[in-house]
């Protein structure tokens, strides 16, 4: 043993290697006499790298990790880090310096690089091909849309059945940190959010203008307090919005920031956004308008329910619509989502 294996334990789950631990931070414990050591025998790694709300809607996987494999670290790569889950061991974000990390690491579960094991996906012939049986079927959903329209799996169930398990209702993990003490001005009535945007890919899934202020004004007049949310593209929309309804519009905010204030309200209602799987992620009661998605694909843990256009959406997984004869959005009624909203407000 080397006079700097007494000084300090690179198999610890809190070594850092460049930074102190968190042990040596909040109770100045160093290796030779800390009671928070805690070795792990290998690493898992999980490279899911974005968007934001598929690296949310992907947590629901260290549960099981954990209870599988108690004694190896996490880690996680991705374009973003905020949503990690904290208890992940170690958060890359996805640049060369750590990629060069990842090739001098040797890890049990990979995707790529060297590992004992392999699962989900890797390239071949320079495109994206399953590694195994296990991962035919959510590749076959991605590549065929009969093949996506005829699944009655949801995401988690498909990603759970790559590693070989079964979904078993286990819950997204979303931490936040945020120093805003929000000031709602709702007199104690129930805050319905309402999160307005549907991202600048998939347009079609866009709600007009008219119906939000007229779905903002039944609920004021039921007696609850709408709040608009959502993120720089959506501002001058929810400015509008607040002019036309004085319903509250308090501004756009950094992720975390506007996750704490998801979580002020008592109901969300979303379009496929990164602002549903916030919703889920808070375990807010969730009215999801959708239309050109297999509904299927969302696991929303008995909390809300999805609302689809009653004409049947010709645009699926289409960016604008192409339907010729009729708008499928045309048919997502008011009547449709404020219902749904009395019905699942708790």
């Amino acid at each position: 043993m080397t006079i700097l294996e007494n000084v300090y334990k690179s198999d610890c789950k809190f070594f850092r290697g460049d930074l102190p631990c968190k042990p040596h931070k909040e109770f100045n414990v160093k290796c030779n006499n800390c009671n928070y050591y805690s070795p792990f025998e290998d690493i898992i790694l999980i490279i899911k790298l974005g968007a934001l709300g598929d690296v949310i809607r992907t947590s629901p996987l260290i549960h099981k990790i954990r209870k599988e494999y108690p004694k190896s670290a996490i880690w996680w790569i991705s374009y973003s880090q905020d949503v990690v889950p904290n208890s992940v061991e170690k958060k890359l974000k996805y640049t060369p310096e750590s990629m060069m990390i990842l090739q001098a690491t040797k890890f049990a579960k990979i995707n790529l690089l060297i590992a004992d094991e392999k699962i989900g996906f890797h390239l071949l012939n320079g495109k994206l091909a399953p590694i195994n049986k296990l991962a035919e079927h959510k590749f076959l959903t991605g590549l065929f849309d009969d093949v996506n329209k005829a699944n009655t799996k949801s995401y988690l169930e498909e990603i759970f059945e790559i590693c070989g398990w079964q979904f078993e209702g286990e819950e997204y993990i979303l931490d936040y940190t945020s120093s805003i003490e929000w000031k709602i001005n709702n007199n104690g009535k129930k805050i319905i959010g309402l999160n307005t945007g549907c991202g600048d890919r998939w347009v079609s899934r866009l709600w007009y203008d008219e119906n939000w202020i007229e779905l903002i004004n039944r609920l004021k007049a039921k007696g609850y307090h709408p709040l608009l949310l959502g993120g720089k593209q959506e501002d001058e929309k929810n400015k509008y919005f607040a002019e036309k309804t004085s319903a509250e519009y308090i501004g756009y905010y950094p992720l975390q920031d506007f996750i704490s204030l998801v979580d002020k309200c008592d109901l969300i209602v979303s379009a496929v956004t990164m602002g549903m799987h916030i919703a889920m992620g808070l375990k807010k009661p969730l009215v999801l308008m959708n239309n050109i998605f297999n509904k299927y694909e969302f696991e929303m843990y008995g909390r809300g329910e999805i609302i689809e256009p009653e004409n049947k959406c010709q645009c699926f997984f289409s960016a604008t619509c192409t339907n010729k004869e009729y708008k499928c959005m045309d048919s997502l009624s008011v009547d449709m989502i404020y219902n749904s909203i009395i019905k699942n407000i708790s």
